[in-house]
């Protein structure tokens, strides 16, 4: 090869490499822009800082400060708290845009390290992913637990725990009661009925209801404190505030409780054949895993993991919103002079409520559906994650991202509310003014929405509004000398009045024989 060819093949190789380093730079450059504009399309949020993002700045009433935010950056924001990336939506043209446009995305739950555990692994319905094995649990749900019919069914039990409870407070007339201590023990008693009916009585009832509550009250400490584990999941083996530990401890004293219950159930089962007489809950759910050829692969894990769900959920979002509404109506009197006069109109003083007064008592309802606006159950309601990255808002939500429907804002928005702040039973009569609890009026959607919208609405209505009625049928209601009415809220997986409303109940009806 002479000096000509050597000095040919240097600059071939040469102009390739230089061809080479050019496309590379350029592909280098494509996907930096490329990164950048889909960076740019993340939406606006508060600037945070390295490694820790909003986290300092994060404040206990975490509702409202996103409410705050919101009303500075839009109704979709993001928000970093630590490594975990959230999105906060706060108007109801957004919640369309995800329940009704994209709900099959958003199908599934965020769920942080503490629930995980109390769902015994994701295995009951609030907090197991969207696929096969939830559908199957929600179809046990919907047509075999929760169904019109079965909820009627059980319509006697709820009957004796209610005037079980009317039956409580007139022993205590007179003097202060704490509403959502009532409540309470009222809504878990009325849940164990329907649940495993008669298995439990007397002194192990009273003894196994005042641990179930000290435990559903660490079950939502745990759940709402803000966990490193979540923040940082490559920290969570490492279990640093131990709420892990702590709600293992919690679950295997419900095993401690479940487990026996169900044994007997199943020997009780056994030694009377089944029986088509009234089933309680536990017995229509062993049946179903008993039965060889049902399509439903239940197991006694997810009996349990739905007996929680149950118990937990129905127990503190009753009491919650029956101690919202009283106090609603303490601060205003006419309001609860009015709601009285119904009672008095469609049940009269002679006699109990019965649930067959119920759908005549539309003032009634009125006033449950303006506690729950203004003071929503779950006012972040359970956060969501998209199984794919999606576009809401005109902005671009990454798949994983933990996304928080802020619900307490968007029930008080001005654009969706005339006089929003205000306690207005009557926006909701007349055709229930546009909005009822299916999920459909963006605008109000206390239980939720789409496929992951709460499954107990029938029952929870039910109980709310037995309940609410019973005690405004059957008392009159004042607080304590200097006390004053306060409506501050608690942030928490539940949301609760700041300090517990206490109040004094006079009875009210014709005859003492009518609270025993």
């Amino acid at each position: 090869m002479d000096l000509v060819d050597i000095l040919h093949s240097h600059d071939s190789r040469r102009q390739a490499l230089i061809t080479f380093s050019i496309a590379t730079l350029f592909t280098t450059i494509l996907c930096f822009l490329c990164l950048r504009k889909r960076r740019s399309n993340l939406p606006p949020g508060p600037r945070g800082l390295p490694v820790l993002g909003n986290l300092p700045f994060l404040d206990p009433d975490l509702h409202r400060w996103f409410a705050d935010l919101g009303r500075v950056h839009g109704p979709v924001m993001r928000v970093r708290l630590g490594a975990k990336p959230c999105v906060v939506l706060s108007s109801a043209s957004v919640a369309r845009e995800v329940f009704r446009n994209h709900d099959v995305t958003f199908a599934n739950h965020d769920v942080p390290a503490a629930a995980r555990i109390a769902s015994y692994g994701g295995s009951d319905l609030a907090w197991a992913a969207y696929g096969p094995h939830w559908r199957a649990l929600r179809k046990v749900c919907v047509r075999d637990l929760l169904s019109a019919r079965r909820v009627d069914a059980v319509g006697p039990l709820r009957r004796r725990e209610v005037q079980r409870m009317v039956a409580e407070v007139h022993s205590r007339a007179g003097t202060a009661v704490e509403v959502r201590e009532v409540m309470f023990v009222a809504s878990l008693n009325l849940l164990m009925s329907m649940v495993w009916g008669g298995s439990l009585e007397g002194e192990e009832r009273e003894r196994v209801g005042r641990e179930f509550r000290r435990v559903s009250d660490a079950f939502m400490e745990l759940m709402s404190r803000p966990n490193v584990s979540d923040f940082f999941p490559a920290l969570e083996r490492f279990d640093l505030q131990g709420v892990e530990r702590r709600m293992r401890g919690l679950v295997k004293w419900l095993d401690r409780v479940f487990d026996p219950i169900i044994d007997s159930k199943l020997r009780e089962m056994k030694e009377s054949g089944g029986g088509e007489g009234c089933k309680d809950f536990l017995q229509v759910l062993l049946e179903l895993l008993e039965r060889e050829d049902t399509k439903v692969p239940l197991t006694l894990v997810n009996i349990k993991a739905l007996i929680m769900d149950l118990l937990g959920g129905g127990t503190d979002t009753t009491s919650a919103t029956v101690e919202w509404a009283m106090a609603e109506l303490l601060h205003n009197p006419a309001l609860m002079a009015k709601a009285q006069h119904e009672l008095d109109e469609v049940v009269g003083k002679e006699g109990p409520v019965e649930e067959s007064h119920i759908p005549h008592l539309s003032y009634l309802h009125a006033v449950v559906k303006e506690a729950m606006r203004l003071h929503p159950p779950l006012p972040l309601l359970v956060p969501h994650s998209p199984s794919q990255t999606t576009t809401v808002g005109g902005f671009t939500i990454p798949r994983g991202t933990a996304v928080f429907v802020n619900v307490w804002a968007i029930q008080r928005d001005p654009s969706n509310w005339t006089n929003p702040l205000e306690f207005i039973p009557e926006r909701f009569l007349g055709g229930d003014g546009g909005a009822d609890y299916g999920g459909n009026n963006f605008g109000y959607i206390p239980f939720g929405s789409g496929r992951r919208i709460c499954v107990g609405i029938s029952l929870a209505e039910k109980m709310l509004m037995n309940t609410l009625a019973s005690l405004l049928h059957s008392f009159d209601w004042h607080l304590p000398q200097e006390a004053k009415m306060g409506l501050e809220e608690k942030f928490g997986l539940v949301l609760r009045k700041s300090e517990p409303l206490v109040a004094i109940p006079k009875p009210r009806l014709s005859s003492q024989h009518l609270y025993t």
